[in-house]
């Protein structure tokens, strides 16, 4: 096992705040529920070919075209606003400052690495009371996440080395990028449930991110 992390990084969307919320702006704008599902994996999806192509489109770029897709290009432009808007009104999971405060209790200093952009990961963290150290966006001309970049970055944000930075997530894709990039990794099984079968293990596994958490900070030194 690696040595206990100094520093964590916790992933944004669906790991600190998750997207369920959206739900009602699909249906107001009477755009059928499973479509979200759809619209996440398409997103994720074109960030992760983007990211291989080396194209330099940020996040709101392809959320927007996403949406485009798959409602066949049909969607109002009021209710894309209203959708796109709602990605920084979201609600942080129930444990979400129990798992900060106790990275903060301990003295570990915390990052948010997401896809959202660091303005809007600004505006949403200021708006839910969330309190973290820095701000690192994980899109953009340097490359997406699950690219190593974007992972190092947030290790050099926090001022310390990869191999003592501590990863949270709830995605099995972005343990295999912290897990590349050299970084201590923690998954919540709180969205998936279950680990992906492609993917070498995290390091620690929690049932919510407070466990994640609390399992990161027992690693020995």
């Amino acid at each position: 096992m690696p040595d206990r992390p100094t520093a964590l990084v916790f992933d944004l969307l669906d790991t600190l705040f998750p997207l369920s919320p959206l739900e009602w702006r699909f249906r107001e704008a009477g755009i059928p529920r499973v479509l979200m599902n759809r619209w996440c994996d398409h997103l994720l999806r074109d960030a992760f070919a983007l990211s291989l192509l080396g194209g330099d489109r940020e996040f709101e770029d392809v959320a927007r075209g996403s949406l485009r897709d798959i409602t066949g290009h049909q969607i109002a432009p009021s209710a894309e606003d209203d959708i796109i808007d709602g990605l920084t009104r979201l609600e942080p999971r129930r444990e979400a400052g129990e798992a900060l405060d106790t990275a903060r209790r301990a003295g570990v200093p915390t990052a948010v690495l997401g896809h959202l952009g660091g303005a809007d990961a600004r505006r949403l963290l200021d708006r839910s009371g969330l309190e973290v150290d820095a701000v690192v966006d994980g899109a953009g001309p340097s490359g997406w996440k699950p690219l190593p970049t974007a992972y190092l970055a947030a290790a050099q944000a926090l001022g310390v080395p990869p191999e003592r930075t501590g990863l949270v997530t709830a995605h099995g894709w972005d343990v295999a990028g912290g897990r590349a990039a050299g970084l201590v990794t923690g998954w919540s099984s709180h969205v998936e449930g279950r680990f992906s079968v492609l993917f070498d293990p995290a390091h620690v596994h929690g049932r919510d991110l407070a466990e994640t958490v609390r399992g990161l900070l027992t690693l020995s030194n």
